[in-house]
């Protein structure tokens, strides 16, 4: 239970199917202080665990507070200025979902006589034909959430509950108005819940004491263009904030960690009709075993998909090619592979 809408949402329709259900909030937030804890917590805070404890109550469910600062500090914090350090861009709650809210979560709650975990995600799990388990995708497309959950194991989904994932989120709130919680109209959590001013460099320094040096920023002939900040605030696609006086709109088409170059290009450098992925985890198969398999793709989290063919490239590697070039394929996100309602696979872009 995050304090949100949607987590305790979840909770009271689990109740009215007639679970035994626990309310527990991952304490993960860094800070020992209680300030700074409520004031940068997100989804992790003090105010949170308040606005849970509070639903808890109401619903009359026993509730705990779990600590896993130490699991959270090393497979989020630590992959997440890793990534960054590398040029790469990284998705933290892809990280998150799969070895902190996943994997330590469901690992304690088995261990203290739980069958399941549950939550508010805007998604559903299934057991497919093949008897393989699926994340499958949520009835509204603006909420569907699918794409950060595509890492999960067959493990992990077959002790996971999803009940949020068949209401579009209007009802989801009008049911905690009529149950009368509190947070019925509390506003979504936009930003990442350990860097909620979004300065990446400014949390990178604090955290580790490396400071991202200034470079060069260059075109694709390696020709000096001017000079950038640090290669961590920059993106693949990027536009805005890069201060080049070039007469007209010019963008990140590449990050070169390993010369500490920022290349720059045309809007149409930005497109791509290929990507190689790695790290890849398969749910509704086992894997492609030589098949070149129709399906479609997402790049990002906001990405509408895209129809492309994919097939194996070598160990846990994976080529897509898109029927149409796509905008700002950026190593370090996740490519996630749908086939029809129901998640592939994916992994992570090259």
């Amino acid at each position: 239970m995050s304090g949100g809408v949607d987590s305790s949402v979840a909770a009271w329709l689990l109740l009215e199917q007639g679970y035994d259900v626990v309310g527990v909030t991952m304490q993960i937030w860094q800070a020992e202080d209680a300030d700074t804890q409520s004031e940068n917590g997100g989804c992790c805070g003090l105010s949170a665990v308040e606005d849970a404890r509070r639903v808890a109550w109401k619903l009359g469910i026993p509730y705990y507070v779990m600590n896993f600062r130490e699991e959270f500090k090393k497979q989020v914090i630590d992959y997440f200025v890793d990534e960054y350090i590398h040029g790469r861009t990284p998705n933290p709650c892809i990280a998150c979902n799969r070895y902190v809210k996943w994997e330590s979560l469901l690992s304690r709650s088995l261990e203290i006589g739980a069958d399941y975990i549950a939550t508010g995600h805007y998604a559903g799990v299934e057991r497919l034909p093949n008897g393989r388990y699926a994340v499958r995708t949520s009835v509204t497309a603006a909420k569907d959430q699918t794409y950060a959950l595509y890492n999960l194991t067959q493990r992990q989904l077959q002790h996971t509950l999803m009940p949020v994932g068949r209401y579009h989120k209007e009802e989801i709130r009008a049911i905690a108005e009529r149950i009368g919680i509190g947070v019925a109209h509390k506003p979504d959590s936009q930003e990442i819940c350990f860097i909620p001013d979004h300065d990446h460099t400014r949390f990178i320094r604090e955290t580790t004491g490396v400071c991202m040096p200034e470079g060069n920023f260059v075109d694709r002939q390696g020709h000096v263009l001017g000079r950038h900040q640090g290669i961590s605030r920059y993106t693949i696609g990027q536009r805005k904030g890069l201060n080049l006086a070039m007469g007209h709109p010019v963008f990140v088409t590449e990050i070169r960690p390993e010369t500490n170059e920022v290349v720059i290009g045309e809007a149409e450098d930005v497109f791509s009709d290929t990507l190689t992925c790695n790290r890849i985890n398969w749910m509704a198969v086992d894997g492609l075993h030589g098949e070149v398999k129709k399906v479609t793709a997402k790049i990002r989290y906001a990405h509408r998909g895209a129809p492309c063919e994919i097939e194996e490239a070598g160990e846990d590697l994976v080529r897509v090619r898109f029927d149409e070039p796509q905008r700002a394929v950026t190593p370090g996100q996740a490519v996630v592979f749908y086939d029809g309602e129901y998640v592939l696979g994916g992994g992570v872009i090259l």
